[in-house]
């Protein structure tokens, strides 16, 4: 971890001291998995190198959603949690520019001369071999490295890894990551990104009705782009900076009134109000399915089981 704060800025005019003069890796990022750790450590090297501090640049909306003008892209990360990951990284910031009508017209050198060069001051620029910018995709890896030689700041290309110290990166894509929560399996993806699957939000008032049945839980409402399957999960909650155990369910409720979509997580061994907090939520394992019961004892019945099973999976992880 860095020394000093992680900052986070949004659309920043200029950067505060302690991200002067940075060496930012630019990408989307979304979930900052394996494949992406390869351009964060050269990213790192050159920080140290250069004696200058460390940051992603990146882009909200997804370019993607931007241009149909909906969501279309199942996020793996919202852009608190891409923040959160990133800091574990050890890097000093995430820089995160709207990406709108504005930025999506800029030439691919305006984007250098007024964005990298005026506004943030970069003293050196990672980024992936596939990586193209600016209107039309114009700005390739060999026009930036052109334009560091110009404007005075170093550029590094990082060419397609295979592998890492955990093994193969060939199946290491944002697609197959998505594949893989779409059908549950949260334990591949956690092998695919070097991480758990790992969301975050307020905790907002639900029906109270895990409270009658003797199983309060913390309710969040997910990015609407997420198409994890629903069902129940063996998780880990982060609150106030403090881990606890928990065992959560995904869905519309089925049972109860097959509602809009809501994560909804029993927390083992905590007692207190969690409202309006920010927590995070890393999930562990599958457990099962998405069900409907005949009557509330039976599901509860079945929560019972439920959390056992996920004090089981997750005294072993």
């Amino acid at each position: 971890m860095s020394a000093t704060p992680f900052i986070r800025l949004r659309d920043p005019a200029s950067l505060p001291p302690a991200l002067e003069r940075p060496v930012v890796a630019i990408g989307n990022f979304d979930g900052v998995h394996r494949g992406h750790a390869a351009v964060i450590d050269r990213a790192k090297a050159m920080a140290a190198r250069l004696g200058q501090p460390c940051a992603v640049l990146t882009f909200e909306p997804h370019p993607a959603d931007y241009f149909a003008r909906k969501s279309v892209v199942f996020r793996l990360t919202t852009d608190d949690a891409r923040a959160r990951l990133l800091e574990r990284r050890g890097l000093d910031g995430v820089i995160v520019l709207s990406f709108g009508e504005m930025v999506a017209a800029l030439e691919a050198e305006a984007f250098v001369r007024d964005v990298l060069v005026a506004r943030l001051g970069v003293a050196g620029v990672i980024c992936g071999y596939d990586f193209h910018f600016g209107k039309g995709r114009s700005g390739s890896p060999a026009f930036l490295q052109d334009a560091g030689a110009r404007y005075g700041f170093d550029v590094e290309i990082v060419e397609r890894i295979t592998a890492d110290a955990a093994g193969s990166l060939e199946a290491v894509h944002s697609g197959t990551i998505r594949k893989a929560l779409v059908e549950g399996d949260v334990a591949k993806a956690r092998a695919l990104l070097g991480h758990n699957f790992l969301v975050t939000g307020e905790v907002i008032h639900g029906q109270k009705l895990g409270r009658e049945l003797g199983f309060p839980t913390a309710n969040l409402e997910l990015d609407p782009s997420c198409a994890l399957r629903h069902g129940i999960y063996a998780v880990r909650i982060n609150i106030d900076g403090k881990r606890f155990n928990g065992v959560a369910s995904w869905g519309r409720r089925p049972t109860v009134d097959n509602g809009r979509p809501l994560l909804e997580i029993f927390v083992f061994d905590f007692s207190g109000n969690l409202y309006g907090k920010q927590v995070a939520v890393a999930f562990v394992e599958w457990i099962r399915g998405e069900e409907k019961f005949d009557t509330l004892d039976v599901l509860k019945d079945r929560i019972a089981l439920d959390v056992q099973e996920a004090k089981r999976v997750l005294a072993q992880s």
